[in-house]
């Protein structure tokens, strides 16, 4: 398990940003994280006094840039800098609740890898809390996708 000191250390989201507490569980194509931070005041990603149910796509964006940099961690002989990833693009993406701020247990997010390569990966992501759905969705990640646009060079 990690705690949040560890996935900060892992991850470019610092201070209220990183959401998750701790890592349950990973292995090379899973990872299961835990929340709390959607009950907190100042969570930053509240509007209007509300946490919208949407949000909960930056929990599991979270997990999968957690379990990215500990899959590079296994493999890597030496240490280094982790990738930089972008959230592509989110499909499939069912909601099952109207916001997060109102529920009252810790968060279960989960993401699964389902597929990829040097640049591209793609999961399926859920998360709930107290053994109910709250939202689940595909998301496909680009790893270093500015460095992968300068070797392509400009479009003609």
């Amino acid at each position: 398990m990690l705690n949040r000191d560890e996935i900060a250390r892992r991850i470019p989201h610092q201070g209220s940003m990183c959401l998750l507490e701790q890592v349950v569980s990973w292995s090379p194509e899973r990872i299961h994280c835990a929340a709390n931070s959607h009950r907190a005041p100042d969570n930053p990603l509240r509007a209007y006094g509300r946490l919208g149910i949407a949000c909960g796509i930056e929990y599991a964006a979270q997990a999968m840039a957690v379990h990215g940099a500990l899959v590079a961690e296994g493999a890597a002989a030496a240490p280094s800098a982790p990738r930089v990833g972008y959230l592509a693009s989110v499909r499939g993406v069912a909601f099952h609740a109207m916001r997060l701020d109102d529920v009252s247990g810790d968060l279960s997010v989960h993401a699964e890898r389902l597929l990829g390569d040097d640049t591209h990966i793609v999961y399926s992501f859920a998360v709930e809390a107290d053994g109910k759905p709250l939202l689940s969705g595909r998301a496909t990640v680009v790893l270093d996708a500015g460095l992968a646009a300068r070797l392509r060079g400009p479009a003609s």
